[in-house]
C-alpha cells in the first residue's frame, strides 16, 4: 500500500524535472532575444517577465482560463491518441493525418447537416470525424498485425497522404463557391460555438469525459488489461490465450478515433474546412502522452499545462515581446529531456528506472517482426 504512492513520484520526477529545465533553457534564449530586439542590451529578468505574462493570460482571468481549456481540449485527445497506443506497445506517430481525416469528414457531414437542428447536427459531425479516425488508425493497425510493417513509417506516409488527398478534395471536388479560397461550405448548425462570452464550447466535455472513460478502459476491463498485457509482451500474452493481433488492431482504431474527435472539433469550431489547414495538435501529442507518462490522468494534466501555455502566449508576446514561437521551443526541449531520461537523472544524480516494458521503451526498441496471434 506504500509502495504504489511512492511509484506514482517517482514517476512525476522526471517529467517535472523535464519541465524546469525546458524552462531554463528557454531562459536563456529570452535573455538573448533581447539583443536583437530594439533596445539590443541583455536584461536578466526578462524571463521572470515572460513567465509571469504566461501565467497572467492564463489564469489571470476567466477568459484567460476559458481559452486554456479550450486550447488544452484537443491536446488531450491526441494526447489520448499517442498514450493509449503507447499502452500496447504501438508508437502512433499518425495523429496528424487521423485529425485531418476526422476534421474533414465532420466538415462534410456537418455541410450536410447544416440546417438540421444543432442537437442532431453536432453530435453527427462529432461521430463523423471519430469514425473517419477510427478508419485512419486501422490501416496501420492492419498492417501492423498482419505484415509487421512498422507503424511509425506507415502512419507518417498516411499523414502526408492525407494531407495532400483532403487538400486536393476540397479544391476540386468540395470547394464551396464565392469565397475568396479554397473551402468548404459551412457547416451551419453543426458549428461548436461559444458559451456564455467565452470560447468555452460543447466539445470540451468530450475531452473530459474521454479521459475518464480511457482510465477505466485501460485499468477496469478485460480489454484494457489485454492491451497492457500485448503492449508488455506479445508473445507471452499470446500464449496466454489472448489475440495480439486483434489487440493491436483495435488500438490503434481507437486513438485514431481520439484524434478523429480532435480534428471534428477543431473543425467544427471554424465553422468549415480550408484547403490549407495546417496544425500541431497531432505532433503535440506525442509531448502530451510522454510528459504525462501514457496515463490518462497524467496525459489530462500535461495538456492543461500546454494548453495554458499557449492561452498566456498572446500576453506574454504583449508585455515581455518574447514571441510566442518560445511555447514550441519550451515543448521540444520538454520532449528532448523526456527522451533522454538517462541525461536528465544523471544531471540530479537520480536512482535509474528499474527495467520494463514502459512508455520509452515503446518508442526507442524495434517493430521489424511479424506479429503472430
Amino acid at each position: 500500500m506504500i509502495s504504489r504512492p511512492r511509484s506514482y513520484v517517482g514517476r512525476l520526477v522526471v517529467p517535472a524535472l523535464s519541465i524546469l529545465l525546458a524552462l531554463l533553457v528557454a531562459s536563456l534564449l529570452i535573455i538573448a532575444s533581447g539583443l536583437i530586439g530594439p533596445e539590443k542590451k541583455i536584461n536578466l529578468l526578462l524571463p521572470l517577465i515572460a513567465y509571469r505574462s504566461l501565467l497572467a493570460g492564463s489564469f489571470g482571468s476567466l477568459k484567460g482560463v476559458a481559452n486554456m481549456i479550450v486550447a488544452a481540449t484537443p491536446l488531450m485527445l491526441t494526447g489520448l491518441a499517442v498514450g493509449v497506443g503507447l499502452k500496447a506497445g504501438l508508437f502512433n506517430i499518425g495523429a496528424t493525418g487521423q485529425v485531418l481525416m476526422g476534421g474533414f469528414t465532420a466538415a462534410l457531414v456537418g455541410v450536410r447537416m447544416a440546417d438540421a437542428s444543432p442537437a442532431i447536427a453536432i453530435p453527427a459531425a462529432l461521430l463523423g470525424g471519430i469514425a473517419a479516425g477510427a478508419v485512419a488508425g486501422f490501416i496501420p493497425g492492419f498492417l501492423k498485425a498482419y505484415t509487421g510493417a512498422h507503424e511509425v513509417v506507415t502512419t507518417i506516409m498516411l499523414n502526408a497522404l492525407s494531407q495532400l488527398a483532403i487538400s486536393g478534395l476540397v479544391n476540386d471536388v468540395f470547394r464551396a463557391p464565392g469565397f475568396s479560397f479554397a473551402r468548404t461550405a459551412p457547416v451551419g448548425n453543426a458549428a461548436l460555438t461559444g458559451i456564455g462570452g467565452t470560447n468555452l464550447h460543447l466539445g470540451v466535455l468530450f475531452a473530459v469525459v474521454c479521459i475518464p472513460l480511457s482510465y477505466w478502459l485501460l485499468w477496469r476491463t478485460t480489454v484494457g488489461f489485454e492491451i497492457r498485457a500485448v503492449g508488455a509482451n506479445p508473445t507471452a500474452a499470446l500464449y496466454a490465450g489472448m489475440k495480439p493481433r486483434r489487440m493491436m488492431i483495435l488500438t490503434m482504431s481507437l486513438c485514431g478515433a481520439f484524434a478523429g474527435l480532435a480534428g471534428a472539433i477543431e473543425i467544427q469550431r471554424l465553422g468549415y474546412y480550408p484547403a490549407v489547414f495546417g496544425t500541431s495538435i497531432g505532433f503535440d501529442g506525442i509531448t502530451v502522452a510522454l510528459l504525462g507518462q501514457a496515463n490518462p490522468i497524467g496525459i489530462m494534466l500535461s495538456g492543461l499545462l500546454l494548453g495554458a501555455m499557449r492561452a498566456g502566449a498572446p500576453l506574454m508576446q504583449i508585455q515581455a515581446r518574447v514571441p510566442v514561437e518560445i511555447i514550441d521551443v519550451i515543448q521540444g526541449v520538454i520532449l528532448i529531456f523526456l527522451a533522454a531520461e538517462i541525461v536528465v537523472r544523471r544531471i540530479f544524480r537520480l536512482r535509474a528506472p528499474s527495467a520494463g516494458a514502459g512508455e520509452l521503451q515503446t518508442i526507442t526498441r524495434t517493430y521489424g517482426e511479424k506479429v503472430t496471434g
